[in-house]
């Protein structure tokens, strides 16, 4: 116990973790704030929180690391620890966000529509950026950012997937490109959607399902959703909460597959999958604020915070992100993360028309 309270006492309690943690809280209040704006408000907090992460690192690095290595050295590790740690807490608490009661009653019929979008979308992602030629990591985080819930579905696949350690830099390399791809294609669709669907002559419960089944984020679904009215938010947020439950079974079934198939990390013989025990958390947090009075009341507060820690590991994501990556191993996954998103508006269509 003592010699595991030094090892993360000696991470911790450093001078660039408090810059960092400085830094990344002010870059999630910012995005916070500019996410009420039109035009930014499909981009999202979290997305925003990014971007500002992404250029903060310039004036870090050039007025408080400079040439010092210590400081290099330390605002990665203290930017890579937040990333990870807080990402995986504020997925836990924006579980507080999911009410089982409603899902389970009033979106009972999106639940298994929801599974077959979100099951045909990952793998359908995955074989067309694998044919394209993109690395089988990137390759699912997009697939899951793509068919699941955006960035918080990159960083729970990520979470539940273990890579040697050589290979962990790329591995946050990857996650950068995988949550800027579904950021790009989330806003692209929800622009389309919103000038396009009023044309077609489908009705507003059948917008809202092609809102919060095809889109990428829960902020384009909510964006989307809000002009068509109650009855397509309602059902927009309800069919997007659907998908976002799949998140958990989607990082489990992932994380197995992953180590049979591919994983890379030496074992003494004995394989230990990396089960993403922080789902599990999520699912606790989904049942405690539906089903506890007190917490139910408070919940929209504890999702607030979430999405305050899960900004807060975003700016820290784009921190560390390293930009001649980004653009020369984006491009083929962008491609067939678009494509994939054309067939998925096609076939939750198909399947509006049908249902509802």
């Amino acid at each position: 116990m003592k010699e595991f309270c030094q090892k993360w006492g000696k991470r911790i309690a450093t001078p660039q973790m408090l810059v960092i943690a400085i830094v990344t809280l002010a870059a999630s209040f910012i995005g916070a704030w500019l996410k009420q704006y039109p035009g930014l408000s499909l981009l999202g907090a979290l997305i925003i929180a990014l971007i500002i992460g992404m250029i903060v690192q310039f004036p870090l690095r050039k007025w408080y690391v400079g040439s010092d290595q210590v400081r290099a050295a330390g605002v990665k590790d203290a930017a890579g620890l937040i990333a990870n740690k807080l990402l995986r807490l504020g997925i836990i608490m924006l579980g507080f966000k999911l009410n089982l009661d409603v899902l389970f009653t009033t979106g009972i019929k999106c639940l298994p529509l929801a599974a077959i979008i979100v099951a045909l979308t990952v793998v359908v992602t995955y074989a067309i950026c694998r044919w394209l030629g993109v690395d089988p990591l990137l390759a699912i985080l997009v697939a899951g950012g793509t068919g699941i819930c955006g960035a918080a579905a990159v960083m729970g696949i990520s979470g539940s997937i273990k890579v040697a350690k050589d290979r962990e830099e790329e591995k946050s390399n990857d996650e950068v490109i995988a949550v800027a791809i579904v950021a790009i294609m989330g806003v692209v669709f929800a622009l389309i959607e919103l000038f396009v669907g009023p044309l077609t002559g489908l009705t507003d419960t059948q917008l809202g399902i092609i809102a919060g089944g095809s889109l990428h984020e829960i902020a384009h679904a909510v964006a989307v959703g809000a002009a068509l009215g109650p009855v397509g938010e309602d059902m927009a947020v309800i069919m997007k909460l659907s998908r976002v439950l799949m998140l958990v079974f989607a990082a489990i079934i992932i994380a197995i597959w992953w180590d049979k198939t591919k994983s890379e990390v030496k074992t003494d013989g004995k394989r230990k999958v990396a089960f993403p025990w922080f789902m599990l958390g999520f699912i606790i947090a989904s049942i405690l604020g539906t089903f506890v009075p007190f917490i139910r009341v408070a919940a929209p507060v504890l999702v607030d915070i979430a999405y305050i820690i899960l900004g807060m590991a975003m700016a820290a994501l784009g921190i560390n992100v390293n930009f001649s990556v980004l653009l020369h191993r984006g491009r083929n996954a962008m491609i067939a993360s678009f494509i994939a998103s054309i067939l998925l508006v096609l076939f939750v269509t198909l399947l509006a028309v049908m249902f509802f």
